[in-house]
């Protein structure tokens, strides 16, 4: 990661939303090897808490969880943090248009290692939709 993306890391909260442990797990060690601050939820309802009590930056949150999914959340983290940006992950690959509409950007699970960060960047950077970027054609 350059050295101006790591200074940014240092300074930035990412509250992860995943109902698989192993998988919030891995997004956890991911995001603090680059020097992110990392909060953790294995339910939409903890992740709510955790939103309302602690200053966020960005959140990655599933698309699918029982009890809240993806979607439910995002409009719930929309209401307490609204300028905190949401990206979606899933390992489905057929999401409906509604529930994209609600967030701010969308990583496939399978791409993770790849696009994780560059979206974390430029979304915490500047704070615009990259539903229609490049990395998403």
């Amino acid at each position: 990661m350059p050295h101006s993306l790591q200074n940014a890391a240092n300074h930035t909260v990412v509250l992860c939303i995943d109902d698989n442990s192993a998988i919030l797990e891995c997004e956890q060690r991911f995001l603090e090897a680059f020097g992110y601050t990392v909060l953790t939820a294995p339910s939409g309802s903890k992740g709510l808490e955790l939103a309302s009590i602690h200053p966020v930056d960005v959140v990655i949150v599933d698309y699918c969880m029982p009890e809240m999914n993806g979607p439910e959340v995002a409009i719930e983290i929309k209401r307490l943090r609204p300028h905190a940006p949401i990206i979606m992950l899933s390992g489905a690959v057929d999401i409906p248009n509604k529930a994209l509409s609600v967030v701010d950007a969308f990583v496939a699970k399978d791409h993770l290692g790849s696009q994780l960060l560059p979206v974390i960047a430029e979304l915490h950077k500047g704070g615009a939709s990259l539903m229609r970027s490049p990395l998403y054609d």
